[in-house]
């Protein structure tokens, strides 16, 4: 039997597949979340055998929830079952700890193909997407080997978008992400950095070389 969690943060999205589901042999909704943070909590209770994950939800994203359920339940694998197919979104998701990426075009027999394949450790790619996870790869920049002060690649991207002149709002939907990490993001980079304000981490961002372009 496969216990999957479901997360996503339209609740007639949640109904239909837990009733398309229910109807696949040898598969078990075992809970519900309406947001990433929700479904991390949920995952500790019940330990699933998969999580399928939307991306875009309030309060702790799905690229956020699989970080942190990489590092806290390593044995549950996520499939990413979304609306988006761009680059980014395909990447980070992977980049995260993903087994798997779905679009919500795809059908319960995908999706049962899908629960099985990453259950025998096999990485599960929409043909949808697949083109989209080539391209983001080949046109990844080479990845610096440090930042100063400790600052991880990630928080010196959202430096380099504040430096370019963007909001938090506009970091959010740049990176895939929701308005709280990048707030999270901020806030330990402000400490690393010694900043105080957002003026100060962009004068430290033109100092160090991190303003992009």
């Amino acid at each position: 039997m496969i216990r999957v969690v479901i997360a996503d943060d339209q609740r007639v999205v949640r109904e239909g597949l837990s009733m398309v589901l229910a109807l696949m042999k040898g598969v078990e909704v075992v809970g519900a979340a309406a947001d990433g943070a929700e479904a991390v909590a949920l995952v500790h209770a019940v330990r699933p055998d998969v999580v399928l994950m939307d991306l875009r939800m309030p309060r702790c994203d799905g690229v956020e929830a699989t970080r942190r359920l990489r590092t806290e339940a390593p044995e549950v694998k996520v499939v990413v079952l979304t609306t988006y197919s761009d680059d980014r979104s395909v990447l980070d998701a992977f980049r995260a700890g993903a087994r798997g990426y779905l679009t919500k075009d795809a059908s319960g027999e995908q999706i049962h193909a899908a629960l099985r394949q990453v259950l025998d450790d096999h990485a599960v790619i929409d043909p949808a997407v697949q083109r989209h996870l080539v391209n983001a790869i080949a046109d990844a920049p080479a990845p610096r080997p440090d930042f100063p002060d400790g600052l991880t690649p990630r928080e010196a991207e959202v430096l380099s978008l504040m430096a370019r002149g963007l909001s938090n709002t506009e970091i959010a939907a740049h990176l895939t992400v929701s308005e709280a990490t990048v707030k999270s993001h901020i806030n330990h980079l402000f400490v690393k950095v010694g900043a105080r304000d957002r003026a100060q981490a962009v004068a430290y961002a033109f100092r160090h070389d991190l303003a992009g372009s």
